[in-house]
């Protein structure tokens, strides 16, 4: 597996599993199966209420022998409802089950997120977080955040596809050496994004699918990807990319694509709205 080494020495798996809008259940079962399909990173957090699946499957993966601990590199978020709850990053570990995540973020710009991301450094300096990560952050709360942080976010996790690269957000913290881990890696199911005529020639060309093809994009930018699946095949088959790489030519091709759409579009309002909304296990 290929990784990114994020600016304190920390290495990334450039593929893992998502864990987003899928049950307790069926989270367990896909994290298992990645693990056993040779999968060494997931990604999950505390609104997606299924950090405990998570780390059930970790567990048995682990008493099964199939990984160690060591190996996996575990992603999660802290809500916004919590970031000025000082038991959060403790209550995080305890329902994963672990002693330390590898990469900790704070889930929205909403709410104190300051408090949340200095809870995130303290977390960082004390060992329960092997590197610090902000989500959907953009523009003043961006910069603010940069200006008042000690440690620097070692990842940004955004949305990232061939359609929208937010390449303003990476130059900006370019400086900083932040890495870009992207949520809806193919489009949010949009199937003209994978139907692109020019993903469609490459997937011809190198004998992979369309959605092969977009991973493959993903890690040759040098971003961290995450698709989710419930489907054992489509784990396997999203692995299944590191045997061919794209060319100058056919990477810059799909540069073209660059600005074409987003798929989340939220006003402030919108925002503080909706990451501050209660968690079910807050009571």
């Amino acid at each position: 597996m290929e990784t990114v080494k994020l600016y304190n020495n920390v290495e990334v798996p450039v593929l893992g599993i998502g864990t987003f809008m899928i049950s307790p259940e069926d989270t367990e079962k896909s994290v298992y199966s990645a693990l056993k399909l040779g999968y060494r990173m997931i990604d999950t957090a505390n609104a997606y209420m299924n950090e405990e699946a998570v780390g059930k499957a970790l567990k048995k993966a682990i008493n099964e022998g199939i990984v160690t601990r060591e190996e996996v590199f575990v992603s999660t978020k802290i809500w916004a409802t919590l970031y000025e709850n000082e038991n959060a990053v403790d209550d995080t570990l305890k329902r994963l089950d672990l002693d330390y995540v590898d990469l900790l973020f704070i889930h929205q710009p909403a709410g104190n997120y300051m408090a949340g991301y200095r809870m995130l450094e303290k977390a960082y300096k004390d060992g329960k977080a092997k590197s610090l990560g902000i989500s959907n952050f953009e523009g003043e709360k961006l910069e603010k955040l940069l200006a008042d942080s000690e440690i620097k976010p070692h990842v940004i996790q955004m949305e990232a596809h061939p359609y929208c690269t937010e390449k303003e957000i990476r130059d900006r913290l370019a400086e900083y050496g932040t890495a870009t881990m992207g949520w809806y890696p193919l489009g949010h199911g949009d199937r003209g994004l994978v139907n692109e005529e020019v993903f469609t020639k490459l997937a011809d060309k190198y004998r992979k699918s369309n959605a092969q093809i977009v991973l493959r994009w993903h890690t040759q930018m040098g971003f961290i990807t995450i698709p989710g699946s419930k489907n054992p095949d489509h784990i396997r088959d999203n692995g299944d990319i590191f045997d061919f790489s794209l060319t100058e030519e056919e990477m810059a091709e799909i540069a073209k694509l660059d600005g074409t759409k987003k798929y989340y579009h939220a006003d402030e309002e919108q925002v503080e709205k909706y990451a501050t909304m209660h968690l079910p296990f807050e009571g």
